[in-house]
């Protein structure tokens, strides 16, 4: 690694400049896709509303769909895994746990999947956050080919390397705006929303808009049903964890 590395996911503007470099440094190391997902709603048991989420991945369409989209990973091992740790993981766990405490049916049903996928070899990082209510993870999916014996062969020798360059990818996914949001809110949305975190009223709102009182109500209904809240308050809140209100333009 290099601070030209770092440096780079220092000054990216946008998740799509962490992530590029990010899946571009990883593959130089046998790690060709990767899985990263991200949440600030978690609860006692549960991820929260999977359009909440933020799910990066490099993997084919297929793969991202079955293992995502239709629910496989809430079975997945390593994200158990995840879920109630913090560091890093080989994927040699995953047979260690089976011989010591069995799998599930649902569990079999993912690992199934993920060898039909040449999805075998890898390693999971869980990041610390600062929450309890969020929690990041990133699964590192080893280049068909690759052995569990030779992936950790490659963490025992860059591991350390690894946790710094994906601990500071995951820093900046955090706080950066993502445009493929699932509920995205539009411009005039999102500046009604400033508005309120800044304790104006929709009366100070329309006139600092050049709005009525009437479309100013209309930006903040069309914002809360956008990010599935009742009051407005709850918009404020989650539009910021977001990162979707007081933004910086790129």
């Amino acid at each position: 690694m290099k601070l030209d590395d770092l440096e780079a996911l220092l000054d990216a503007d946008t998740v799509e400049q962490v992530w590029a470099h990010l899946t571009a440094f990883m593959d130089g190391y046998g790690f060709d896709r990767l899985l990263y997902g991200y949440t600030r709603f978690r609860t006692a048991n549960s991820f929260g509303d999977p359009q909440d989420l933020l799910i990066l991945s490099n993997a084919d369409e297929v793969y991202v769909n079955g293992f995502i989209n239709q629910g496989l990973y809430f079975h997945a091992p390593m994200v158990r895994w995840a879920a109630e740790n913090v560091g890093a993981c080989s994927w040699r766990w995953i047979s260690e746990m089976a011989l010591r405490d069995g799998i599930t049916e649902a569990e079999r049903k993912v690992l199934d999947f993920n060898e039909a996928h040449a999805v075998t070899s890898g390693y999971s990082i869980s990041f610390k956050d600062s929450s309890i209510r969020s929690k990041g993870a990133l699964g590192l999916i080893a280049r068909a080919g690759l052995t569990q014996d030779d992936v950790d062969a490659i963490w025992e020798e860059h591991g350390r390397k690894f946790m710094v360059i994906c601990n500071v990818a995951h820093m900046r996914l955090t706080c950066l705006p993502y445009s493929g949001a699932r509920r995205s809110l539009t411009r005039r949305q999102k500046e009604a929303l400033e508005w309120v975190g800044d304790g104006k009223t929709t009366q100070d709102i329309a006139q600092i808009m050049g709005l009525t009182p009437a479309t100013v109500e209309k930006h903040l209904r069309l914002a809360r049903e956008a990010l599935n809240v009742e009051t407005t308050a709850q918009a404020v809140l989650k539009a910021s964890f977001q990162n979707q209100i007081f933004a910086v333009d790129g």
